[in-house]
């Protein structure tokens, strides 16, 4: 009779254990499912922060008006075999902001010879087509970027001197 009686509270034993079981599975993905979700959340909030700054940069860019600076005319002489001729240009430059247009006064000496001796080496038929011209503007905008002194390397500077367009107010070749 003791043998039954034993085998008796293994089988009760049995359920137990095997409910016991099935709620530490049920709590262990329940964690699981929370702290996947808390980590999906957490990734999504982080992640959205610099787009939105970015976002709100570039709308502010956006919204402001462009800034202009004015570039006294240039009266260079072209190569030509032709004999002599002669280019008068009146050059404005589109800037990011005005601390940009300060920047630029600054080095305006700089800046002037730059664009004189640039315009100086070009011959006189290829500036009267469209393509030279934009070609042109082109270089404008290249020489005017490079930087003014040595100090000036950094890429957060470089991106400060990016010339946004180069428009001619005056073009005349004679």
């Amino acid at each position: 009779m003791s043998k039954p009686a034993p085998k008796a509270e293994e089988g009760a034993d049995a359920p137990a254990s095997g409910a016991k079981k099935k709620k530490l599975i049920i709590i262990i993905v329940i964690v699981a499912v929370i702290l996947a979700g808390a980590g999906g959340a957490a990734a999504l909030l982080m992640g959205k922060k610099d787009p939105n700054k970015k976002e709100e940069k570039k709308a502010a860019e956006k919204a402001s008006p462009p800034v202009f600076l004015n570039l006294e005319n240039f009266v260079v002489n072209l190569q030509s075999d032709n004999g002599e001729k002669y280019l008068q240009a009146g050059i404005t430059l589109q800037v990011k902001n005005e601390e940009q247009v300060t920047y630029y006064k600054t080095n305006m000496p700089a800046l002037r010879s730059r664009l004189l001796l640039l315009m100086s080496t070009k011959d006189a038929n290829e500036l009267l087509t469209h393509d030279g011209k934009i070609k042109l503007a082109e270089e404008i905008s290249v020489q005017a970027e490079k930087p003014y002194s040595k100090d000036e390397v950094s890429p957060k500077e470089e991106e400060e001197r990016k010339i946004q367009g180069v428009y001619f107010t005056a073009f005349m070749i004679q």
